[in-house]
């Protein structure tokens, strides 16, 4: 597929890493206009106490309305599982349309049946307001926005494109962090490389923003890079690493990781596009499957 790569818009790009789950949450600015689109977005849990609040989503308000921005997208790369999204909090603050994967539907059939959920949880995406496929494009403000379909962390990832700022979810992450994890119900290590091969057919210059980072060996906590420097340096799939290569090392790898520690939570609100799923009488309640993971 022949995507609309334009280099020569230059979005505003601000960044808000939360510690409490190493995501780096995004407000993009179309250069020609106010319009601005939110990428990944953080709801806070204490999930020990059974608590959530919004910090992490209120300065992202504040910013927007100190910059006198206007919210157009609430866009989130797939279906997290080491956070939940405030999406819909920010959407009835702010407005804007949640967009996510159209692959989408089949995170929520395979988790539908893990959570035991029952008929009245739809499958079909219609919680969020737009399901991207491969190659959809969007508008922010003046700025043509589009989506790729890359699989392999799950089966529902997209990388977003907004003039010469990507934004990779866990697809990528920066180069001496590697890649993301292939073990999820639906990921594959042999996608994921392929997935990865796409995103670094981009311009070199192309800007890369991640989705986490963790600080390897110390480091100061990074989120941009290019398409070039991972070329050139990522520990997995840079330089001359092969393809079998890269399926070993991640099969591996996948194979001594445990579980995110806010899996449960997050996979339940996140298919859900941020909404916390309630009991029989509408209380907010989160199901804890046994051996279901």
């Amino acid at each position: 597929m022949t995507y609309p790569v334009n280099m020569e818009v230059k979005p505003d790009v601000q960044a808000f890493f939360d510690a409490a789950t190493n995501t780096i949450s995004y407000i993009v600015k179309d250069p020609s206009s106010n319009s601005c689109a939110i990428v990944d977005s953080v709801m806070d849990i204490d999930y020990a106490a059974g608590r959530i609040t919004f910090d992490h989503a209120d300065e992202l308000i504040r910013q927007i309305e100190a910059r006198g921005l206007k919210l157009e997208w609430i866009i989130e790369t797939h279906v997290h599982a080491d956070h939940l999204s405030a999406a819909p909090y920010i959407q009835d603050k702010l407005g804007g349309k949640i967009g996510v994967g159209e692959k989408i539907t089949v995170v929520q059939d395979v988790f539908g049946k893990v959570f035991n959920e029952d008929t009245a949880f739809q499958r079909d995406g219609s919680q969020f307001d737009a399901l991207f496929k491969d190659g959809d494009t969007y508008m922010i403000g003046h700025m043509q926005a589009f989506a790729m379909y890359t699989p392999g962390h799950t089966p529902a990832c997209m990388v977003h494109v907004m003039g010469n700022a990507t934004f990779v979810g866990d697809t990528l992450f920066m180069p001496d962090g590697g890649s993301a994890r292939c073990d999820f119900p639906g990921g594959s290590a042999e996608e994921l490389y392929e997935s990865i091969m796409k995103v670094l057919a981009l311009p070199d210059d192309m800007r890369l923003f991640m989705c986490h980072d963790y600080g390897p060996n110390g480091r100061d906590i990074q989120w941009e890079t290019t398409v070039a420097e991972e070329k050139a340096h990522n520990i997995h799939v840079g330089g001359d690493k092969t393809k079998d290569d890269f399926v070993k090392f991640r099969t591996e790898r996948d194979a001594q990781l445990a579980m995110p520690k806010l899996i449960i939570p997050s996979l339940q609100v996140n298919m859900r596009a941020g909404e916390v799923p309630t009991d029989k009488d509408g209380n907010p309640m989160l199901k804890v499957p046994v051996n279901g993971l």
